[in-house]
């Protein structure tokens, strides 16, 4: 009789009902470890594959050319840390990482606050504090030298960028840190990190321009905390980078009309053909 009055323990975890899923318990220390490794690797394949280049074009190591090779070898070598640290708990799926299809109108609404909140926020910075440095990225991909650099310098600020930088900072990093911090602090956590990587030199001056690549940094992480899907950030950040472009670069506004609208009109086109993403357990 009392053995079948016995109550047996519950699953552990617990079973969630039909339809809603966990998302997969990443180590918060997952994210910084994974950003020591990703440099890591980054600068092995660059001497590597830089070391190729160089040898059979003669291309120095601040060409626009090995430039452009190592930004493509930098977005490779953190999206496979990024899977390779997932994988250590669960298969990775496009989901995990924010890759999901959303409510456009209150994804697109949230998207607009972030962005117009930033420029915002960046008007009084500057106001305030009137940095003189200007990021010299366009110029290192070869921006002002001739059509060809100008297409591709615009490609790989308004495409390439967005989409691994976001990849890596909010789909991965972002994420890893919200197993252990609140959202605020990990957001403030990532964006700190996300300014600190586009120091370019210049000194003090180079360093007054990073706070509002730091702000620009905790605003995805809100929005993509807000909006559940990596497609909002993505856009954002492609957006910004038409604008910036266009501002920075000899005949810039050229590229940044036709690839920005491009940008924009695939991460909307790839929201709608991504499945959305499965109701997550708030445990």
């Amino acid at each position: 009789m009392d053995a079948a009055l016995e109550t047996p323990a519950p699953p552990d975890p617990p079973e969630l009902p039909d339809g809603i899923q966990r998302r997969p318990a990443w180590p918060w220390w997952f994210a910084l470890v994974g950003f020591l490794v990703g440099i890591a690797a980054t600068l092995l394949l660059v001497a590597i594959f830089g070391g190729v280049l160089a040898a059979v074009t003669g291309a120095k190591s601040n060409s626009p050319g090995f430039i452009v090779l190592g930004t493509i070898v930098q977005g490779l070598a953190f999206g496979a840390t990024a899977l390779f640290f997932a994988s250590r708990v669960a298969r990775p799926k496009a989901w995990h990482f924010g890759l999901g299809r959303a409510q456009f109108w209150p994804t697109a609404g949230w998207a607009t606050l972030g962005i117009v909140a930033f420029y915002v926020l960046t008007i009084i910075y500057g106001l305030l504090v009137k940095p003189s440095a200007e990021q010299n990225t366009v110029q290192e991909l070869g921006g002002n030298s001739g059509t060809f650099g100008l297409i591709v310098a615009g490609v790989m600020v308004i495409a390439v960028a967005p989409v691994i930088e976001e990849f890596f900072f909010r789909g991965f990093f972002y994420r890893a840190l919200r197993s252990r911090l609140s959202w605020i602090a990990a957001a403030l956590v990532d964006g700190l990190l996300f300014g600190s990587i586009h120091y370019s030199g210049n000194g003090v001056d180079g360093l007054l321009i990073l706070p509002p690549l730091a702000i620009l940094g905790v605003i995805f992480c809100l929005v993509y905390e807000r909006t559940g899907t990596l497609l909002a950030p993505i856009g954002m950040h492609a957006l910004n980078n038409t604008i910036a472009f266009a501002a920075q670069a000899h005949g810039g506004w050229q590229v940044s009309v036709v690839v920005g609208p491009m940008m924009l009109g695939a991460v909307v086109l790839t929201g709608r053909r991504l499945a959305p993403a499965p109701r997550l357990s708030s445990a």
